[in-house]
Order: C-alpha cells, then sequence, then structure tokens
C-alpha cells in the first residue's frame, strides 16, 4: 500500500537521479544498489528499506532527513506530534519520527528513532562527510560503532560525533532502543 508521502519520496528519488543525467544503471554503480529494486522504488512498487535509502542518500550526498525534508511540506514554525512525519521499516522494525525537519533558516534537525529488540543497521558511509551528530538514548539500551569505535549507550546518555565513515547500530535481544537524533 503506497502512501502520499511514499509517492512523493518516489517521485522525488527519480527526479534526484534525472537531474543529475544518471541512467538506472549509473546510480545502481553509484550506490550498489540493484537496477530491478531502484526501478520498483521509483514506480512506488515498494518502500525503499533503511538499508536502500542509505545508499541512495550516499549517492545523492544528502542526509536521510533532509531528503525526506524535500518530499514534506514547507516550512512552518510549530511542529505538532500528529503532523510529524514517520517513516516506518517494519522488516527490520525501524521507525524514523521527523521531530524538527530541515528548513531553511535553520540549521538542525531533529529526529525521533526507534529501533525494535535484536535489530541491526548498519550504513557503510555517511551520505554527507563530517555532519554532526548528537544521539540522546531516551529508552532501551543501544550499541553503535562509528567506525570502529564501539559504544554502549543506556537511558540519558548522548553521545555526540562528526560522521565521516561507516556507522552501526545494533539493539540487544531482549530490548529495544528509542533515541533523539539532532543533526547539524
Amino acid at each position: 500500500m503506497t502512501t502520499p508521502l511514499s509517492n512523493r519520496l518516489a517521485d522525488h528519488l527519480k527526479k534526484l537521479r534525472l537531474d543529475r543525467e544518471w541512467s538506472l544503471d549509473q546510480l545502481a554503480t553509484r550506490c550498489g544498489v540493484s537496477r530491478a529494486t531502484l526501478s520498483r522504488v521509483e514506480n512506488a512498487e515498494v518502500s525503499p528499506t533503511a538499508e536502500v535509502l542509505g545508499k541512495l542518500c550516499t549517492a545523492f550526498a544528502l542526509p536521510l532527513s533532509r531528503l525526506l525534508a524535500q518530499v514534506e511540506e514547507a516550512f512552518t514554525p510549530l511542529c505538532r506530534r500528529g503532523d510529524q512525519p514517520v517513516w516506518t521499516e517494519g522488516m527490520i522494525g525501524y521507525e524514523r519520527r521527523v521531530i524538527s525537519p530541515a528548513a531553511p533558516p535553520l540549521r538542525a534537525e531533529i529526529v525521533e528513532c526507534t529501533l525494535r529488540a535484536d535489530t541491526e543497521i548498519a550504513y557503510a558511509a555517511p551520505p554527507v562527510p563530517g555532519l554532526e551528530h548528537h544521539l540522546l538514548l531516551q529508552k532501551g539500551v543501544l550499541d553503535i560503532w562509528i567506525d570502529d569505535d564501539p559504544y554502549h549507550l543506556t537511558p540519558g546518555d548522548c553521545l555526540r560525533y562528526h560522521l565521516f565513515g561507516a556507522s552501526r547500530f545494533k539493539t540487544p535481544r531482549n530490548t529495544g532502543a528509542t533515541y533523539l537524533l539532532v543533526l547539524l
């Protein structure tokens, strides 16, 4: 089932590719996602996974939150919870709520992420190298690797970093995690 947001996302991903004058094959080579999957995503036949979106963001040099902000409504100063867009990747149990979307003239954006128990998400590279992150764990337990540096977070811990390389997020078998991510 497609939603207006997923249809806008599919259209926008296709526009980003066409603006760069890339064929599906060229984009597939740049991001490491099959041509068939990219075609199905652009035609809104499937919703992209977190991993696929991460790879596309890297190819387009956009943070995920900015990519999603580009398909959302215009800037408003008040972001009511009921109006905050939520993107869910049900196969692995990942939910992303954009609390404060990227919008000119503001620099920061705030995202709330929830991972189910026994979930792992890995990104080979950041979409925008050097982006500043502030991750505040609200609930659960979360293990994070920034490049090869491991961090074990419990509620209230804040991990601050500039992301230049690979990252990995993992929850233990018995508990999930909810965290706020501030991006600058």
